[in-house]
């Protein structure tokens, strides 16, 4: 299957080149509406990379005696449509049609609760951390998808839409490479 069939998203919001693992926190959009990407950083435990536990947060199986800071999140029930890790494998949790939890309180253009209308990717990673390149390389190929089955208005971090809440992802993200690659100004 080529790269560009397997990027693409189907009807029911699921991208094939992405492993499926079904989280239970999401739930239907208000108006079905996508017109917003946020980009997000995450790491478990903080500052790791490669383990399981975003995956256990997203699902609600993260144990609050494995690390000190679950036992902070444990309880929380959050989730993003898509995970990018490290190596640039992609994972999807939330279908593009559902309301994933990832944003939060935030606002973007004077539009309140941006769960209702975005799409939440999570890079593995920190804010002073850079991102790898095969990072960049599936994110790029995941926005040029969701750019063509969405009428997406923008590309936007989470620190842009819950300012003073949430830093990432951070100085380490490199924007200007989205852009110019996004053809953007």
């Amino acid at each position: 299957m080529s790269d560009a069939v397997r990027h693409t998203i189907d009807a029911a919001g699921i991208v094939a080149a992405a492993r499926q693992i079904p989280s239970p926190n999401c739930d239907a959009r208000p108006d079905g509406d996508v017109r917003l990407v946020v980009i997000h950083g995450i790491s478990l435990p903080p500052g790791e990379f490669g383990g399981d536990g975003i995956e256990r947060l997203f699902t609600n199986r993260l144990d609050p005696t494995q690390h000190p800071y679950y036992a902070e999140i444990a309880d929380l029930r959050v989730s993003s449509h898509f995970v990018i890790r490290r190596d640039g494998a992609l994972i999807q949790f939330v279908p593009c049609g559902h309301r994933a939890w990832h944003a939060g309180v935030s606002c973007w253009n004077g539009h309140q609760r941006c769960n209702d209308f975005s799409i939440g990717i999570e890079l593995e990673g920190t804010d002073d951390t850079p991102y790898e390149d095969a990072q960049y390389a599936t994110l790029l190929k995941l926005i040029d998808a969701l750019r063509a089955r969405y009428p997406i208005e923008d590309v936007v971090g989470h620190s842009d839409i819950a300012p003073g809440r949430k830093t990432d992802p951070g100085p380490a993200f490199d924007w200007t490479r989205v852009a110019r690659a996004l053809g953007d100004a």
